[in-house]
């Protein structure tokens, strides 16, 4: 996939973005540690007519940390890039920690709104300062240090890609690494090694802990737009009240479980389930 990065300089702040395919476009919120490098499920996407659109959210890639001073100030920006690219309604794509942007986003700006789909996507608290993973957080992935955090697990990935694959697996699923015997593929070690090595946190993962404080029940129940709520059965990452939560409260959603093998949900044996059940909707929500 040709993928054409830029920037765009407005207030004083940059906001860096890619653009991959032509078509109708995608506007994708990626998640925590990642950037607009991301491709997980984008090719799908690109060879059924659609555009992807991803910025690196606030504080991540070339995008600047102030973007992100706080969700709603982050949403305003998002909506200038899309002024500044011309585009007057997209479809929204919301993955994992990016899954606030996007329920923020299709609340407050449902004239700029064809669809949402939220894959893995945080939609309510979910690390706090009384959780392990959040006070492993604070250490491994703070601006000063997440540099040399993703150096070292790039580096051992690229030289023992299955074991660092093994170790990091029950971090993704709920299943054990023998129980997911069948549901994952050499493919998927390579493809868990790439995403290490495009991997950093840099000021955004702090700001993605902050800005779900921002989403509400209130925020839910405003979205109107068609909503696609996709998740694995055994996401080991987000846990299952998340999308169950948003389905119960964004009005006429769909709730689509997916028995991949974890929160990677583009991976594995039934990841064109995840592909086929998109395109669907998205076919199904064109702009007329």
């Amino acid at each position: 996939m040709e993928r054409r990065i830029e920037s765009f300089a407005v207030d004083g702040l940059t906001i860096e973005y890619s653009i991959i395919g032509d078509g109708e476009p995608i506007f994708v919120f990626h998640g925590g540690h990642s950037n607009c490098h991301e491709e997980f499920g984008y090719q799908a996407l690109v060879e059924n007519g659609f555009s992807v659109i991803t910025p690196s959210r606030a504080g991540y890639g070339g995008t600047s940390k102030a973007v992100g001073e706080s969700l709603s100030t982050a949403c305003e920006y998002y909506l200038k890039l899309l002024k500044h690219l011309d585009l007057q309604k997209v479809h929204l794509l919301a993955i994992s920690a990016g899954g606030p942007s996007g329920i923020y986003f299709a609340a407050n700006y449902p004239d700029r709104v064809c669809s949402l789909t939220l894959q893995s996507a945080v939609t309510k608290e979910w690390l706090t300062p009384k959780d392990k993973e959040y006070k492993a957080a604070r250490i491994l992935f703070r601006p000063q240090t997440e540099k040399y955090t993703w150096k070292l697990i790039s580096s051992m990935n690229n030289v023992f890609p299955q074991f660092i694959f093994n170790q990091m697996f029950p971090s993704f699923s709920k299943l054990t690494y023998k129980e997911a015997k069948g549901m994952h593929s050499r493919d998927d070690v390579e493809a868990v090694r790439k995403m290490n090595n495009r991997q950093r946190s840099r000021d955004g993962f702090f700001l993605d802990l902050e800005q779900i404080k921002e989403v509400s029940v209130e925020t839910l129940q405003a979205i109107n737009c068609p909503t696609l709520i996709m998740h694995s059965k055994h996401d080991g990452s987000v846990p299952l009240e998340h999308p169950y939560f948003a389905h119960e409260n964004i009005p006429h959603s769909q709730l689509c479980l997916l028995d991949t093998w974890g929160h990677l949900i583009w991976l594995g044996y039934s990841s064109k389930d995840t592909d086929e059940s998109l395109i669907e909707f998205l076919n199904s929500h064109k702009q007329l």
